[in-house]
């Protein structure tokens, strides 16, 4: 596959993964704080850090199983996503005092620091490990990063413009049915390659 479709898919996956979770609700949270282009660019090194890891990760992976495992075993991690969109990721009071009392000088080293930290483990870190074992590192860190990037771009832009009006539910669902089907695909050629 293609190195731009590498990158599109990966950035579909990390933008789908990136609605309405935790992480994003920080983004909202520290636009609240901060100027927006400050926010995002915070936002976009802690995602280079976070999903050059992820894509490392993918990487020792990928040298480690064989490539039928690898594609049933993101298949099933796809679904594992869909369910984790559907039950949620909340910002909860402890998230909202740890980002509160990370101020560092700079506010954009207190957004990179705070956005890392909320990032390590999260759905979009483990979506983007996904997607690189299937695809060359390169365009799968770009992608994850532009998906994660504009997912985040999109939710400041929105909060700001409608507030608590998003349907939250809506875009959770239509998440999950994203992550189902694409999840199914995979797990189905993920057998059909083990059995055959």
């Amino acid at each position: 596959m293609g190195f731009l479709s590498a990158a599109a898919i990966s950035a579909l996956a990390v933008f789908v993964a990136e609605m309405g979770d935790k992480t994003q609700l920080v983004a909202m949270s520290l636009a609240t704080r901060y100027r927006a282009a400050t926010v995002l660019l915070g936002i976009t090194i802690a995602t280079v850090a976070v999903h050059g890891l992820s894509v490392f990760i993918a990487e020792v992976l990928g040298l480690a199983l064989p490539t039928d495992w690898l594609t049933l075993i993101a298949g099933a991690a796809f679904v594992v996503f869909g369910v984790w969109t559907l039950i949620g990721d909340e910002l909860t009071d402890k998230d909202e005092a740890r980002a509160a009392s990370r101020r560092i000088r700079s506010g954009l080293l207190t957004v990179a620091a705070v956005f890392f930290v909320a990032e390590l483990g999260d759905k979009t870190m483990l979506a983007t490990i996904t997607v690189g074992t299937q695809y060359d590192w390169l365009p799968v860190w770009i992608g994850s990063t532009a998906g994660m990037v504009v997912a985040d771009a999109l939710a400041i832009a929105l909060a700001a413009v409608v507030g608590k009006r998003l349907p939250e539910r809506a875009i959770k669902i239509g998440a999950a049915v994203l992550f189902f089907l694409a999840g199914g695909v995979m797990l189905f050629q993920g057998v059909l390659a083990v059995t055959s």
